[in-house]
């Protein structure tokens, strides 16, 4: 049986191996730590790919969101809306800062954040708008965008699933006041561990988020503000140098991953497959479906040597973390439905055309099976 799992690090980082264990025993050398020269190089490189704004390492994507939020002056009696589907870090970051979360309901085509219920949860306390770029999937950037413009709003992107997505040409991170990317290992673009960067074209508001994750200072012992400390470590930084220049390779791997399955699960009709709006150009961190009967589906594929995940099994607003909000089952109907329906397919840069021939089998065998049984 062709098994399948649903990521391949080892695999994917292998050619890559012996660059970076040159490179970590370069930093025990020199036992340089923190802040070394890889760090700064990273971010500089990392900047050029992008094609713009200024980078800075941070300790983890959430913090980034919490630093961002702090620079801004977001804090007590502020209010932030973001997606009500998403994983808790996007919005623990708002609560952190002491401002209240905003769930906004999706779209059903890409799930992601949908602007005109965005524009029903705007209030006069409202300071932000958090755009997640869910699954690798660019959000509605033009709209969003306006709504933040018109209301005088900031629009915060949350990258963390989608380094070299891009929207209209330009690569995601760009159009918001600031960005933040992940490098947890199963990110597009993964380090040894927790990891991420913070990303503005602003230079004021992106001096005071580099203070702010380095307790807010510009130099040591000279601190301007109390901050917090969350910075990109060297080893990790060393590490994310070697992996930068295949992201590109890795991105259009996955983006071909994505073709196959659209290709091949097209007409099945309990398949309900990802949609991607015109303007996009996804990286596909997860690929998604949203499936008749997935729990059976999820354990006839494991029973097949098929992995699969949930992303995300539960609305925010019903997670015990937010009983505060009172908000009750069917108060986001549409996210309400994803999280019950999705299911993730393995989905890795090193994902070979008989493993997806396999997944892809296995699937259209379960309905034909299923189908037959009702008959």
């Amino acid at each position: 049986m062709v098994e399948v799992p649903f990521l391949d690090l080892k695999r994917q980082f292998e050619p890559i191996r012996e660059s970076i264990f040159n490179s970590v025993n370069q930093i025990l050398d020199s036992c340089n730590f923190v802040n070394g020269p890889d760090v700064s190089a990273f971010e500089s490189e990392l900047a050029d790919w992008l094609g713009f704004g200024h980078v800075t390492g941070c300790g983890n994507a959430t913090s980034g969101l919490y630093a961002v939020q702090k620079a801004l002056g977001i804090g007590p009696g502020d209010e932030v809306i973001t997606t009500v589907h998403t994983a808790i870090p996007t919005s623990e970051s708002i609560t952190m800062t002491g401002a209240q979360v905003v769930f906004s309901d999706i779209r059903r085509d890409t799930c992601n954040i949908d602007p005109e219920e965005v524009l029903r949860q705007i209030s006069p306390r409202t300071r932000a708008i958090i755009a997640v770029h869910l699954y690798g999937q660019p959000a509605d950037l033009e709209a969003l965008a306006s709504i933040a413009k018109t209301h005088g709003l900031y629009l915060i992107e949350d990258c963390a699933q989608s380094l070299g997505a891009e929207y209209r040409g330009s690569k995601v991170g760009g159009i918001g006041d600031a960005a933040v990317f992940s490098f947890f290992p199963s990110k597009p673009l993964g380090g040894p561990g927790d990891g991420g960067c913070i990303v503005s074209t602003n230079p004021e508001l992106f001096e005071r988020v580099r203070m702010f994750c380095d307790h807010g200072r510009k130099s040591k012992y000279w601190h301007e503000f109390e901050g917090f400390n969350s910075r990109l470590d060297t080893m990790k930084a060393a590490m994310l140098r070697q992996a930068l220049p295949f992201l590109e390779q890795w991105n259009d791997a996955r983006r071909k991953a994505a073709a196959y399955y659209q290709e091949h699960l097209k007409d099945i009709d309990e398949v309900e497959l990802p949609v991607v709006l015109p303007e996009a150009t996804p990286v596909w961190h997860v690929y998604a479906i949203r499936a008749v009967d997935r729990d059976a589906l999820q354990a006839y594929l494991n029973e097949n040597g098929v992995a699969t995940g949930i992303h995300y099994p539960w609305a925010l607003n019903l997670l015990p973390a937010y009983s505060r909000l009172g908000k009750e089952p069917g108060s986001y109907p549409v996210a309400e439905y994803h999280c019950s329906h999705t299911l993730s397919l393995p989905m890795f840069p090193v994902i070979t055309e008989e493993q997806l021939a396999h997944v892809c089998e296995s699937i259209r065998s379960f309905y034909q099976n299923r189908n037959q049984v009702a008959v």
